[in-house]
């Protein structure tokens, strides 16, 4: 408390003292005793009065034990119970609560994980892929300012993600794995990876890799085989060895009926194996009779024209073709779409053949475009530039309705660079992406889509987006999601369906262990997206007619569900439109593969590295007190006493305001009743 603030209180005391003996010390009649009583109430009640116009602060600390963190990562795969570890795992889980000393050294939480990190409620041992390094990379986010240990109970297999080995080198606190399962090698041939196309053409030959793998000692011979249905389509025999223990064998396949084609790859299993589920995997091609070809034309070299071919033929059904102007007229009668990047007065003859044959286009400008030449050549879009360039940014305009568009960061990428001046639309259009010049809205598309007696065009008012999916990669780990973006707009522009009030998009197959995703859009009667129906998917099982009846969900400006519970199995499906005289109907195939059923043990090796590499200890399974016992002795992680500080105004303590009504409650009672009132 400072100088100033108790000489304050000093004088608040003196200035009370000397008014109670003023009032009741001074030509006052009552007796003595009455004096002396009033006096030292009314002395209470001014002193606190004061007390609290000067309103004084006081310090006052807590001190507290805090306990060091303990979270515990149980593996919630279905390779637990294929390895048989379970009980192993509920036992020890069981242990750890159970044990006093443990739970009093430290705070411990549970998490469970298999493709997402969760808390831990219940264990199933059913999830169908497991990502330790997601897991782990969650914990950290979590507890990395705290000096704690990560207790991870898993048999080390992953099945999605970054290699877990590599990707938690930067952790700072311990990793200390609990092993379930051992390191004994079994005799073993499996199928360790199997690549095909999706999608292959009518009469062609699709090509498959298969990598096959042994795991033994001694010299073996078997076959590896392909069959659709009872025939045999490919057949090798293969030779292992200790030494040779992997075959990567590439051949190609017929595609001679369109549709959903299924086959079974199998290497026949040894007599000795003990494992045998990882010998097979059922795989599926969709033949197609054609695929949708995209015509690019360009003038100029441009890193944005390679990036555009690279992102659209992911998806297997399309095919780009780059030329130069005079070369494209003679492709446009098997063009579905025409993409211009950057006209300029080389494209007079093409842009004359494209107006007549009224194909769908997508346009890109930029620095290079001559926006004089294209102002006359077509009559959808105009702008009036000057010679000063502009960057500039785009941002989702989340009502658009056209076709689904997820927000892939559209506001963090890269700043695109166009020629400054207001683009304007002369059709009817939708903006997919706002276009912002230093963080302001120019209230002019970036990015728009329009639709025109029967023909689609769209437009990009900017160069550069070859960083965009750069930057998506970054950002995701992966170029799916900017592809899929770039997909889901050539969808739209390559088709000429017309628009219908409810779509819904799947996949002719789905494997059991990925997400069974089906999307659907509603629009009302004006043809604008409609949130607020009620959609519903009823699938029905072609073999065993079991049906199931499903809710789509809303999500920006698409419903959606994950029909992930499914079993593996053939389904027609039908979306309804509650109140609504609208469906659509459909089918597709569920294939039954679960990785998690490839193992035969622990990846030893990766847990052990993890464990080293962050400074921790790995156990195996029949070592869970020596864990406990390392745990309890690690003078790393020790309670800490901390002390907190509170400045508590004297105004806030209530106490005082009752002492205060007391005294005045008092001394008016004892007036009363002696009938000084």
């Amino acid at each position: 408390m400072a100088a100033e603030t108790i000489f304050y209180i000093i004088v608040a005391g003196v200035i009370s003292f000397a008014l109670a003996l003023f009032m009741y010390g001074y030509k006052v009649k009552q007796s003595k005793k009455l004096r002396w009583t009033f006096g030292i109430l009314r002395f209470i009640t001014l002193f606190s009065i004061l007390l609290l116009l000067i309103n004084p602060k006081f310090k006052s600390n807590t001190y507290s034990i805090s306990k060091p963190k303990l979270p515990v990562l149980v593996d919630n795969s279905a390779s637990i119970n294929e390895l048989d570890q379970s009980s192993n795992v509920l036992a020890f889980l069981e242990n750890l609560q159970n044990n006093s000393d443990l739970n009093s050294k430290y705070d411990i939480s549970y998490f469970s994980f298999g493709s997402d990190l969760s808390e831990l409620d219940s264990l199933s041992f059913s999830e169908k892929n497991s990502n330790i390094s997601k897991a782990i990379a969650s914990i950290d986010e979590l507890y990395e300012n705290e000096n704690t240990p990560y207790l991870l109970i898993s048999d080390g297999n992953q099945t999605l993600g970054n290699d877990y080995e590599f990707s938690t080198s930067g952790i700072k606190n311990p990793i200390i794995p609990l092993i379930l399962g051992d390191s004994t090698k079994y005799i073993d041939v499996k199928i360790q990876q199997l690549n095909t196309n999706r999608y292959a053409f009518l009469k062609n030959q699709f090509p498959v890799e298969t990598i096959l793998t042994y795991n033994g000692k001694e010299d073996v011979a078997t076959s590896f085989v392909i069959k659709q249905g009872n025939s045999v389509l490919f057949r090798k025999n293969i030779s292992f060895s200790k030494e040779e223990n992997t075959r990567t064998l590439t051949f190609h396949l017929p595609a001679t009926r369109t549709g959903l084609q299924k086959y079974t790859a199998q290497i026949i299993p040894l007599q000795e194996e003990k494992n045998k589920v990882n010998n097979s995997k059922l795989f599926a091609v969709e033949i197609i009779d054609q695929a949708t070809n995209i015509l690019i034309v360009s003038a100029i070299s441009h890193p944005d024209v390679g990036m555009l071919k690279k992102s659209i033929e992911t998806n297997e059904q399309r095919i780009v073709t780059i030329k130069k102007p005079t070369e494209a007229i003679n492709l446009l009668n098997d063009t579905q779409l025409v993409i211009l990047y950057q006209p300029d007065q080389s494209f007079n003859s093409f842009y004359k053949e494209l107006n007549k044959q009224k194909l769908n286009s997508l346009l890109i400008t930029g620095l290079q475009t001559d926006w004089n030449f294209l102002s006359n050549a077509q009559t959808e879009f105009k702008k009036e530039v000057t010679s000063q360039t502009e960057n500039v940014l785009g941002f989702l305009n989340k009502n658009y309705g056209t076709f689904l568009i997820d927000d892939i960061g559209f506001e963090g990428f890269p700043p695109l660079k166009t020629k400054f001046g207001g683009l304007e639309i002369l059709s009817q259009h939708e903006i997919i992406l706002e276009q912002y010049v230093d963080g302001f809205s120019s209230e002019t598309a970036l990015l728009s889509t329009s639709e025109e007696n029967g023909k689609r065009s769209a437009i990009l008012d900017g160069e550069g987006f070859w960083r965009w999916r750069a930057q998506s990669y970054l950002n995701e780990k992966s170029f799916e999601k900017f592809d899929d973006f770039i997909g889901r707009m050539v969808q739209y522009l390559a088709s000429s369906k017309r628009k219908s009030r409810l779509d819904v998009t799947n996949d002719a197959f789905y494997y059991n262990n990925q997400p069974i995703l089906i999307t659907a859009q509603f629009f009302d009667k004006n043809y604008v997206f409609d949130s607020r129906a009620s959609l519903i998917i009823k699938t029905t099982n072609k073999e065993t007619k079991a049906t199931n009846e499903f809710p789509l969900l809303v999500k920006n400006n698409y419903y959606k569900v994950d029909l992930n519970t499914l079993p593996a199995g053939e389904y027609q499906y039908t979306v309804l439109v509650k109140n609504e005289p609208l469906s659509r109907s459909g089918s597709f195939s569920i294939l039954d593969f679960n990785v998690e059923q490839q193992f035969l043990n622990a990846d030893v090796t990766k847990l052990t590295s993890i464990a080293t590499n962050t400074g921790g200890n790995a156990f195996f399974v029949n070592e869970k007190q020596l864990l406990i016992d390392s745990l309890l002795k690690d003078e790393r992680f020790q309670q800490i006493q901390k002390s907190e500080q509170k400045v508590v105004p004297l105004i806030d303590w209530k106490y005082l305001l009752g002492l205060i009504v007391i005294s005045l409650a008092t001394e008016w009672f004892i007036r009363k009743y002696n009938g000084l009132i």
